[in-house]
């Protein structure tokens, strides 16, 4: 019988990097999860090469909660460079196309208040959406265009933080507190073509993922420091609790006997819970208090388990 292969320590929690400007997130979490020395790593949804800012990465049983840090809320600052439209509507792509502008600071205001609240949004073709199981943006780099339909989104905040002229160029500072599936790319390519004059992304920042904010994060050149300092103990010390990623969810507290029947997959009535939803669930094993995971209410009214972690005990 063949030696088993070491796959990695078993870590669990959530680490928010700040992305560097070039780096893929596939590049981040691999580098994250060589320096932990992980079993197991998993990301929010890509940041473009070109965007820098909060990537949370989730390890171990924080893996089992990447899909809802990829379904919530966003913010983002990001500068535009107005007068320049490019093929993928940052500053990585092609110009397709030049116009002067004629632009004030008053004139992007009233636009911008046509992309506040909730807007329809039709993806670039140099998104991660997939054609018939194919990214779009490898369609478009073999000279493939598809129909996309609009999808609904909504833009919470769309704030002016700056309308900067400096000769010809001229760039508008942005900040956005935005809905799932919102394309910042898109948004600014949008807003240029209703001022009329064209517009790209030159830079993007995230902000803030789901409950996580830039407070909270660390470069990879801080986790490689505090590695050769202090080792994987140091490391694991700056992850967040597996919970912490539904934190502003309704709780829902089980009883020692209630825990058991949860763990095994059954439906637990519990008095004074919310009546629809989804809910964290916390519970007692060995008479401590731990996460469970995440459940939902059923029809009966009953806290329904959907997504549990391995609890030892």
């Amino acid at each position: 019988m063949g030696r088993r292969r070491n796959r990695g320590r078993d870590v669990n929690g959530i680490l928010i990097v700040d992305k560097l400007q070039g780096a893929s997130s596939n590049d981040v979490l691999q580098r994250v999860k060589r320096l932990f020395g992980a079993a197991k790593a998993g990301h929010t949804g890509s940041l473009d090469p070109l965007a820098t800012g909060v990537l949370p990465i989730c390890l171990g049983e924080g893996t089992k909660f990447s899909q809802y840090l990829l379904d919530s809320d966003k913010s983002y600052r990001t500068t535009a460079r107005l007068g320049i439209r490019t093929e993928t509507s940052d500053a990585e792509g092609e110009i397709v196309s030049e116009r002067p502008v004629h632009v004030t600071r008053q004139d992007l205001e009233q636009v911008l208040e046509q992309f506040r609240g909730p807007i329809d949004q039709i993806p670039s073709m140099f998104s991660a959406l997939k054609y018939k199981g194919e990214p779009l943006y490898k369609l478009a780099r073999q000279g493939i265009e598809v129909e996309r339909p609009a999808r609904p989104i909504n833009i919470y905040r769309l704030d002016l933080l700056d309308f900067i002229v400096d000769g010809d160029c001229v760039e508008a500072i942005l900040e956005v507190d935005c809905s799932k599936g919102t394309y910042i790319r898109t948004l600014v390519d949008d807003i240029g073509e209703a001022l009329g004059c064209g517009a790209h992304v030159a830079q993007l920042r995230r902000l803030k993922a789901g409950p996580y904010t830039e407070q909270q994060q660390y470069t990879l050149e801080q986790l490689e420091g505090i590695r050769d300092n202090g080792g994987h103990a140091a490391l694991d010390e700056l992850l967040l609790a597996v919970d912490s990623a539904v934190s502003d969810w309704p709780l829902v507290q089980l009883g020692e006997s209630s825990t058991h029947y949860m763990l095994h997959g059954q439906p637990i009535q519990v008095p004074q819970m919310p009546t629809s939803g989804q809910v964290r669930i916390y519970g007692e094993v060995d008479g401590q208090r731990c996460f469970l995971g995440i459940g939902e209410i059923d029809d009966d009214g009953r806290v329904a388990p959907r997504r549990l972690i391995r609890v030892n005990g």
